[in-house]
C-alpha cells in the first residue's frame, strides 16, 4: 500500500516523547534515537517504518475478511479507539479486560447471548409482563454486560489479530493473545518491552494525540483492506454472473 505517514504529522501528536530515561526498557533501545532533559526520544523514522509493516499486514488480515479487536481501556485513549474501531466496524474493548476473553471465549460468547436475550425480552413485550423489580433487574445486568461487552457483542469467533494501546497495562490480552498464537499489533513507549509483539510501534502511547494518529492510520489501512475486499467481491460476481449468462445463451442456442 502506498505510505500516508508524515513524519512532520508524527512530530506535531508528540508521538516521539517516550517515558522518563530511568524508566525505559532496554529492549527499547533500537528505537531510541536520543535523551532529552531527562526524557527518552523515539527515532521518528523507526517509528514510520514500523508503522508501514504494521499496515501491510493489518490490510492482508481484514481483505481476508477476518476481524481484528481493538483494545484500549487507559482513560485518553478509550474513546477515540472505539470510534476508529466502529469507524471499520471491527471489535473493541475499553472498558475491562475480563480475564479469558480468548483463552475462554466460550464462556465470553454465552454473557454476549445474555445480553443480547435480554434485548429481546425488551423488545419483544416480554417485559411488560414481568415485575418492576425483575425489569429493573434485567436492566442492571444489561447495562453491566453492556458496558464490558458491548464492544465485542458481534464477535461470533475469535479475532484474528489484536491492535492494543499501553502492551505493559494490557499485559493479560498480551498474554492470551500469545497463548493463542493471535498475532498482536501495539504501540510500544519506551517503558514497553516490544520483544513478545508481533508488530510493534515504536511511539508515545500516553497523549491522546499520539494514540490518535497512530490508530487512525492503522485503520485508514483497515478501510483500505476492507474496500479491496469487497471490490474483489464485486467483480467476481460481476464475472460470475456474465459466465451464467453466456452459458444461458449456448445453451438456448443449442435447443
Amino acid at each position: 500500500m502506498s505510505s500516508n505517514i508524515n513524519i512532520q504529522e508524527l512530530l506535531d501528536a508528540g508521538v516521539h516523547f517516550g517515558h522518563l530515561t530511568q524508566k525505559w526498557h532496554p529492549k527499547m533501545a533500537p528505537f531510541i534515537f536520543m535523551e532529552q532533559n531527562g526524557i527518552h526520544i523515539i527515532d521518528l523514522n523507526k517509528t514510520k517504518s514500523k508503522l508501514e509493516e504494521a499496515q501491510s499486514a493489518i490490510k492482508n488480515i481484514v481483505k481476508s475478511g477476518r476481524k481484528v479487536m481493538f483494545v484500549a481501556t487507559k482513560k485518553q485513549a478509550k474513546e477515540l479507539v472505539a470510534a476508529e474501531a466502529d469507524r471499520v466496524k471491527m471489535p473493541y474493548v475499553t472498558e475491562r479486560w475480563l480475564g479469558g476473553m480468548l483463552t475462554n471465549f466460550a464462556t465470553v460468547r454465552k454473557s454476549i447471548k445474555k445480553m443480547q436475550n435480554i434485548d429481546k425480552l425488551a423488545s419483544d413485550g416480554t417485559f411488560s409482563n414481568i415485575s418492576k423489580r425483575e425489569r429493573l433487574q434485567f436492566e442492571r445486568e444489561k447495562i453491566k454486560l453492556q458496558r464490558v461487552l458491548g464492544g465485542i457483542a458481534d464477535l461470533n469467533r475469535l479475532p484474528a489479530a489484536l491492535f492494543i494501546v499501553d502492551v505493559k497495562r494490557e499485559h493479560i490480552a498480551v498474554k492470551e493473545a500469545l497463548k493463542l498464537n493471535i498475532p498482536v499489533f501495539a504501540i510500544c513507549d519506551t517503558n514497553s518491552d516490544p520483544t513478545p509483539i508481533d508488530f510493534p510501534i515504536p511511539a508515545n502511547d500516553d497523549a491522546a494525540k499520539s494514540i490518535s494518529v497512530v490508530t487512525r492510520l492503522l485503520t485508514d489501512a483497515i478501510s483500505e483492506g476492507l474496500n479491496e475486499r469487497k471490490k474483489e467481491k464485486e467483480e467476481m460476481e460481476a464475472q460470475k454472473q456474465g459466465e451464467d449468462a453466456a452459458s444461458s445463451k449456448e445453451e438456448a442456442a443449442e435447443a
